[in-house]
């Protein structure tokens, strides 16, 4: 009897519970990840366009640097381009959904400016 109240540890099912836990995190991470990394990479290009002095330089820049890091989410088209002083600022913003289970899904919001 004092032998079993000394041991501790997980259960079967409670073991399977962390586990299908850890593997349902392990997927959402997965795809999460690569989003993030598009956003960066939008970031870069916003910034990068944002050497541009007209609006159809600006897209165009954009998009030469959207095709080069394969950003499919955004174009040059969708960005808002203003100045503020002598300073071109291109900012954006952007949402991607990604499925869960069923009609759950988890949306990701973006938005950053070149400044």
């Amino acid at each position: 009897m004092k032998l079993k109240q000394q041991q501790r540890g997980l259960t079967f099912f409670g073991l399977l519970f962390v586990g299908i836990f850890l593997a349902f995190a392990g997927v959402t991470l997965a795809q999460v990840v690569p989003t993030y990394v598009e956003y960066m990479a939008v970031q870069k290009a916003a910034k990068k366009a944002a050497e541009g002095t007209t609006v159809a330089e600006v897209r165009s820049i954009f998009d030469k640097a959207a095709q080069i890091d394969d950003i499919t989410t955004i174009s040059g088209k969708d960005l808002q381009i203003g100045k503020q002083g002598n300073t071109v600022v291109v900012s954006f913003d952007y949402a991607r959904e990604i499925h869960l289970v069923g009609p759950a899904y988890l949306v990701m919001k973006y938005s950053g400016s070149s400044q």
